[in-house]
């Protein structure tokens, strides 16, 4: 936006704050200069929050007190004043139940410390699965001018001169532990080896995977999603967001400018050809919700039918992981492979339309970044299902699973709870068939709660011992980005609330058609009908505190699983109140 009219100090709004003569603004400035600051620091300058989600519990972002250094000097080095604020940092290894039951508190958290600040703008520190949608929401629903730092992936993993993917490889190992195929020794190899450095996960899982959609949505700057966590490039970027957000504050450069439907179109389709982990259709719906832009389940199954992929990342690829894809060129390259699928024109944080952030762009490595006409799989990452199992949708990742179960059917074996599911998964004389549909439902929203990532549904030991290593699994649960297989998700209605997930039996026939798009029970509508009558509500999760709260605003699945008093169908934000 280099012939965009600059604002005037005057103008900012931390100015309210800190310029009026009178008795609460001394206060301000008073308090200010406690820390050791002084007018020069602030008068005529905008005021730039750096949002960190750093904590001892949070290993994705282990290096985050560092980066959060190189985003000040960038800010200092353009004239601005940085002032930093901690977030909830929702580490994906370690938060219990789910992070996904506190991606919208960190929304909520992002919005208020925004409103309720002396700030002029915005950089956001994410990475770990639910930070990048939590902190984006949250800053869209703000509206001031905003730019987001991406953590970056860690270092591939390795055990015994093996790579190894994070997630991935886990669930991949830990099946061959319990097929007793690996020893316990070199089950604790891989478990030290896996995860090498700081930084979110190497494998196209959902860290990856939301941090390029954050990139192809316009909000990062160009290249810096794919940028390794320990290269000092990374630094480098860090420093240079700090340096852009000032000139965006000064520019005006607002979210809803960015955040067009043009900008959504270009996020779904390179999600789609990255291979895309499943959470990224709750998270794009929820993000599109926040700016007042209408996706849903159609339009992302839409266009992932015209949509290929065409990153050779695991677990949709084979064999590389996001340090391969840096090195090949990373997703300025892989943007540029898509050609007229994307909107050359959407504009960015660098105030320019996307297509100058993609000059000079190149593949180095055309297994890893392939073309259109040869891609990894020919359809988009993901495919949405719909049925008397799912009438509001379900979705699996064909990409990553056996081809065989694209049409498939079998008698289902149902388990109300995870700790049933445990029982069936760890029998090994259990009487079940590789045809048998494995279900795990009460896991969705409110059933879970939160939602966990309960999807990927492990391989019981009866099939593993038999040699077998993939099966429909069913759920209204999630499955981690990094996860792989016949997993069918996201049911909608989920079970806990009713839906017709709830009214399964053990032994009826469950039916699926990817090609199709469909997932059925064969039952007839009386049947169904009969059992809906007979069927008795769970009792509350919560009597209390945001549990209670979540219970009761939660949306589904398919509508992004946002609190239902968060959309712009809302109206506008409501007017700051005085400062006082």
């Amino acid at each position: 936006m280099t012939n965009a009219k600059r604002r005037s100090p005057q103008d900012l709004r931390s100015a309210r704050w800190m310029a009026p003569d009178d008795f609460r603004s001394f206060g301000h400035r008073s308090r200010t200069m406690q820390m050791g600051f002084g007018p020069e620091d602030w008068v005529d300058k905008p005021v730039i929050a750096v949002v960190n989600t750093w904590s001892d519990a949070q290993p994705c972002h282990a290096h985050f007190k560092h980066r959060a250094e190189d985003i000040k000097r960038g800010i200092l080095q353009a004239g601005g004043f940085p002032m930093e604020l901690p977030a909830l940092s929702l580490s994906e290894s370690l938060v219990k139940p789910t992070t996904m039951l506190y991606r919208n508190m960190l929304a909520m958290e992002t919005e208020e410390l925004l409103r309720s600040h002396p700030i002029d703008g915005a950089v956001l520190m994410g990475g770990c699965d639910k930070t990048t949608p939590g902190l984006v929401m949250g800053a869209l629903s703000m509206g001031l001018p905003f730019i987001y730092v991406p953590a970056g992936p860690m270092l591939r993993g390795n055990y015994k001169g093996n790579v190894l993917g994070s997630g991935t490889d886990g669930f991949k190992y830990w099946d061959e532990r319990r097929a007793g195929t690996i020893t316990k020794e070199e089950w604790l190899g891989v478990e030290a080896g896996i995860a090498r450095s700081y930084g979110h996960c190497m494998t196209m899982g959902t860290a990856s995977t939301m941090t390029a959609i954050a990139e192809a949505l316009g909000l990062t700057l160009p290249g810096a999603s794919s940028i390794p966590a320990t290269d000092s490039n990374h630094q480098r970027m860090c420093a240079a967001a700090g340096r852009r957000i000032v000139d965006m504050v000064w520019e005006d450069l607002t979210p809803d400018k960015i955040l067009t439907e043009a900008a959504v179109r270009n996020a779904v389709t390179v999600a789609m050809s990255m291979g895309c982990s499943t959470n990224a259709v709750i998270h794009l719906i929820a993000i599109a919700r926040r700016a007042g832009i209408s996706l849903t389940l159609d339009d992302l199954d839409t266009i992932g039918h015209t949509t290929p992929v065409i990153a050779n990342v695991r677990p949709a690829g084979q064999s590389y992981l996001m340090e391969d894809f840096y090195y090949a060129g990373g997703l300025r390259a892989l943007m540029n492979n898509l050609g007229d699928k994307l909107d050359r024109t959407a504009l960015t944080v660098t105030g320019r339309p996307l297509a100058e952030g993609l000059e000079g762009a190149e593949v180095y490595n055309e297994d890893v970044i392939r073309t259109v006409d040869n891609p990894v799989y020919h359809e988009g990452s993901l495919a949405v299902l719909k049925g008397n199992l799912a009438p509001d949708g379900a979705v699996i990742k064909p990409a990553a699973c056996d081809p065989k179960f694209y049409k498939h059917s079998g008698p289902a074996l149902v388990a109300d709870s995870y700790a049933e599911l445990k029982k069936i998964i760890d029998d090994e004389n259990l009487d079940i068939s590789p045809d048998t549909v494995l279900v795990l439902r009460n896991a969705g929203p409110q059933g879970g709660p939160g939602m966990p990532e309960w999807g990927m549904i492990p391989m019981p030991k009866a099939l593993l011992k038999k040699g077998h290593r993939d099966m429909l699994r069913l759920s209204d649960a999630r499955m981690s980005g990094t996860s792989y297989g016949a997993c069918v998700l996201h049911v909608a209605p989920e079970a806990y609330v009713g839906g017709p997930l709830a009214l399964l039996r053990t032994g009826d026939i469950v039916e699926i058609d990817v090609p199709n798009r469909t997932l059925n029970m064969r039952v007839s509508d009386e049947e169904l009908a009969a059992r809906s009558k007979a069927w008795t509500p769970p009792a509350p999760r919560y009597g209390r505190g945001y549990g209670w709260m979540f219970s009761r605003h939660i949306q589904q699945a398919d509508k992004g699983c946002d609190f239902d008093f968060l959309g712009t169908e809302f109206g506008p934000r409501v007017d700051e109140p005085e400062i006082n």
